[in-house]
């Protein structure tokens, strides 16, 4: 179900979220959403929008389009479009789990901002061991700046 910000305060302190971009969606996010799932709670995702995505690469799918990908995903229960940092919607949703991928930790864990809430809201953060490719490098080896062929 894609969910509008002005729906986020149904779901405090009952879902696991997740975050990122999402584009493009490749293997090593279904297995994130997946094991995501396996902690026990409704699976939120809260999609990066197209601002903070064109920060990163060209847009490829726009947010609306990922989140109509996403919602098709069967570990997903919630979709939201993120008009704002990442840290402002764990503020308003205060999951009970803040999920992951294990590539965090080698960046220094989750970013202070939103670590900060996470403690301050009692929200446990999980580091799932599901990164099994990245959408920068397909986009890399998409553009041919990969030095591999």
């Amino acid at each position: 179900m894609i969910i509008s910000t002005n729906d986020l305060k149904n779901y405090v302190g009952r879902v696991t979220m997740v975050d990122g971009s999402f584009d493009p969606l490749h293997e090593g996010h279904i297995a994130y959403f997946s094991a995501a799932k396996k902690l026990g709670n409704p699976v939120f995702c809260n999609i990066a929008s197209d601002e903070w995505t064109k920060s990163k690469h060209p847009v490829l799918l726009e947010s609306s389009q990922r989140a109509v990908v996403i919602d098709a995903i069967e570990f997903v229960d919630f979709v939201h479009v993120s008009s704002g940092s990442t840290a402002s919607v764990l503020a308003q949703v205060r999951p009970l789990v803040y999920a992951k991928g294990s590539d965090w930790k080698a960046r220094g864990g989750v970013p202070k901002d939103e670590l900060e809430i996470c403690t301050e809201h009692n929200i446990q953060v999980v580091y799932l061991e599901t990164v099994l490719n990245s959408s920068s490098e397909i986009l890399k080896k998409f553009s041919g700046q990969s030095g591999k062929k």
